[in-house]
């Protein structure tokens, strides 16, 4: 049986968000060459370790965002772990599937059910290239949240979603608030370029923001909370890398949990005095 999450409300969400004085995503992207030593090789490793994320981190971690081609490199048995890694995180934690699927018509719709059914993630990242046919398959789902690639964090971002007038992302944000509403439609907006959030909040002022690049890509929490935050904060900070591996070399897998637990709150602390200005 599928996870039954309780966050894909949003006032629900806000409310974890308020409970734990945080808005952390913890992204799961379990690299085997950095997964420490002492979880041991292979699927084992990898189950094992996020379990171990999931377990010293959900305390102030309000979502989860397992990036989906880390477990299918493994094959049959890394999407088998998957799914029982998702069947363990806490329901007042959003699991959200980071897939960037972007397809039409019955590929989309299947890509959807796989997503929201068989894995039971709460929301699923989307790439709306192909446009709104490619999107409605998973806003059609009221009860899940989609998140639309707006704004990227990468280098490559350049290529695409600044050209044209206005910029291809402002189109991506304009054209899609038709798709979908506050309450299941979020977007992704790259930490490293908080000087543009402020413009993606007038154009989205009430949406929820999934915020990538915090921490290892260089984003400063601080500059893009004073940027993105709204009336029911409406941001979901992300840190993989930083909290993954907060320690290089652990001496031990209690080691291990103890740099990442301590990374993790450390975000939290940061986050709960934004929510205090």
């Amino acid at each position: 049986m599928a996870r039954k999450g309780t966050l894909v409300d949003r006032d629900k969400l806000f409310e974890a968000i308020q409970a734990k004085q945080s808005y952390l995503c913890v992204g799961l992207d379990p690299d085997p060459d950095r997964i420490p030593s002492c979880f041991g090789a292979g699927v084992e490793a990898l189950e094992l370790f996020c379990n171990s994320i999931v377990s010293c981190t959900s305390h102030v971690a309000v979502a989860f965002k397992p990036n989906l081609a880390f477990f299918e490199s493994y094959g049959p048995a890394g999407i088998e772990a998957l799914h029982r890694i998702v069947d363990k995180i806490p329901a007042d934690c959003l699991v959200i599937a980071d897939a960037k699927r972007g397809d039409i018509g019955n590929t989309a719709s299947k890509y959807a059910s796989a997503l929201f059914d068989s894995l039971g993630a709460d929301a699923a990242t989307v790439a709306p290239y192909m446009g709104e046919d490619s999107v409605r398959p998973f806003t059609d789902r009221k009860d899940k949240w989609t998140i639309l690639l707006a704004l990227t964090s990468n280098p490559g971002a350049d290529d695409f979603e600044f050209h044209g007038t206005p910029p291809l992302f402002e189109r991506v944000l304009s054209r899609s608030l038709t798709w979908g509403s506050t309450d299941n439609l979020m977007f992704v907006v790259g930490a490293t370029r908080p000087d543009l959030i402020s413009r993606i909040r007038e154009i989205v002022p009430e949406s929820f923001l999934l915020v990538p690049g915090v921490g290892a890509q260089g984003g400063s929490l601080s500059e893009v909370a004073k940027v993105g935050l709204n009336s029911t904060c409406g941001l979901l900070v992300n840190s993989s890398r930083g909290i993954l591996y907060a320690s290089e070399n652990p001496s031990s897998c209690d080691a291990a949990n103890q740099a990442s637990r301590k990374e993790a709150e450390n975000l939290a602390m940061q986050m709960a005095l934004t929510l205090h200005r």
